[in-house]
């Protein structure tokens, strides 16, 4: 019964907190504009973009050499972290490989534990317009063991804070 009494008393509490502020503004009252000028000033600036592409034909046996390219197309310099791309050593899965048919490859690399937040020397200056670029062999950490069509999309966008938008398709020829 407390219970029932408790819930009646949120409800009629809830109804009549909504209906005296649609009364307020159907009388024309003021409007709080504080949300508005919060989300203006809060307003992130373009994101990072990055692109991978091949380098050179892709050969079943050989390397699979990838170029990422990172770009800053702000007018201010930014920084992204380096966690989760090729540039560190490879410490992690940021790469989802597969085949036409869906099928996913398997990753083969070292994968690190990691302490949050990244530490300061974990970031990489980009200046305003500019652009920087790693080069990796993706057979180094993907067991590519079928000639085929591949699908690469980079997937650490949130540790990284590089969008890479598409993703790149290469066939792998004998």
């Amino acid at each position: 019964m407390k219970k029932i009494m408790i819930v009646a008393g949120l409800g009629l509490a809830l109804f009549t907190a909504c209906s005296s502020s649609k009364k307020k503004a159907a009388a024309g009252g003021n409007t709080d504009t504080t949300l508005v000028s919060q989300a203006a000033a809060e307003k992130k600036a373009d994101p990072i973009l990055g692109k991978l592409t091949v380098i050179g034909v892709p050969k079943l046996g050989g390397p699979i050499n990838m170029r990422f390219t990172v770009y800053n197309n702000t007018d201010t310099v930014t920084k992204f972290c380096i966690w989760h791309t090729p540039f560190e050593r490879l410490m992690s899965k940021y790469l989802d490989v597969a085949m036409d048919d869906y099928t996913p490859i398997d990753y083969k690399g070292a994968m690190a534990k990691r302490v949050m937040p990244p530490p300061a020397d974990s970031y990489k200056k980009l200046n305003a317009g500019d652009s920087t670029s790693a080069d990796f062999n993706l057979v180094d950490a993907y067991a590519i063991t079928k000639a085929g069509n591949y699908t690469i999309k980079y997937n650490s966008s949130t540790i990284s804070g590089i969008v890479v938008p598409d993703s790149l398709q290469i066939k792998v020829t004998n």
